[in-house]
């Protein structure tokens, strides 16, 4: 019950300020990530035993720059049984956050860890010259979260469409800020499908796309929202029943 209490967001401040003593640490970390915490809970809980209370704090949007900054060399790590290795989860929030300053998120930006690099690689605060960098980073989860960035450059996405790993070219794809002759470079299915389902792609491409020989590109462009009424009457009587599924229900809508 306490622990709903701290994650509700009508909670006033001062019983905050109260949970966040509490003895049972995911209260704490409910508090750390309520985003009505008061700046003095949130320093209080920066400073807490518990790595999870630490990593919430972190992520919290009213965190400000200099609780982000110390927390920022936070070696704190958890195994992620999926990938089978430790991740450093308070210097990945830390990376992620919208308050922090470019100097620690040029720091993240160089860890020796793939995964706060890629954290920081996503964060749109990230300077373009820094974005250059990253985008020619040897892991790919770095280079797929630069391809993703709201804030990267179009000369990056163009030059990530290039790219060896077809995640990456797929994400560069899906990117609404993405150069449309460089959507038109890989012709394999699985980047003509991410193609698809750019919402910025014009009606003539879209209608091009429709012929595709692979029934998931001609579904994505059934569901894209800038597909034409022609090409979605001409979808809704594709010989496969997916594609005509989509058609007919973006019609409706």
């Amino acid at each position: 019950m306490r622990r709903k209490v701290a994650w509700d967001s009508g909670t006033p401040e001062e019983i905050l300020k109260v949970l966040a003593g509490d003895p049972v640490q995911w209260v704490r970390e409910a508090v750390a990530g309520n985003a009505k915490a008061s700046q003095d809970a949130l320093e209080r809980l920066a400073a807490d035993s518990s790595g999870f209370v630490r990593a919430a704090v972190a992520l919290n949007s009213r965190t400000p720059s200099k609780i982000l900054e110390m927390l920022a060399g936070d070696e704190m790590v958890d195994y992620d049984s999926t990938l089978q290795k430790n991740r450093y989860l308070v210097k990945e929030a830390v990376a992620r956050n919208r308050n922090v300053d470019q100097e620690t998120l040029e720091y993240l930006a160089r860890d020796l860890d793939e995964h706060v690099r890629a954290a920081a690689a996503s964060n749109p605060l990230m300077r373009a010259e820094l974005m250059s960098r990253l985008a020619k980073d040897v892991s790919w989860l770095v280079r797929n979260n630069i391809a993703q960035n709201p804030s990267t450059p179009e000369d990056l996405l163009v030059y990530l469409s290039a790219d060896r790993i077809m995640d990456v070219r797929a994400t560069v794809a899906s990117n609404p800020k993405t150069p449309q002759a460089a959507l038109a470079s890989d012709k394999s299915w699985e980047i003509r499908e991410a193609v698809a389902r750019n919402i910025n792609l014009s009606e003539n491409i879209l209608e091009e796309l429709s012929c595709h020989w692979s029934w998931r590109v001609r579904e994505a462009v059934a569901s894209n929202p800038r597909t034409s009424a022609k090409t979605l009457k001409q979808l809704a009587q594709d010989p496969d029943q997916s594609v005509q599924k989509a058609a007919k229900c973006r019609i409706k809508t």
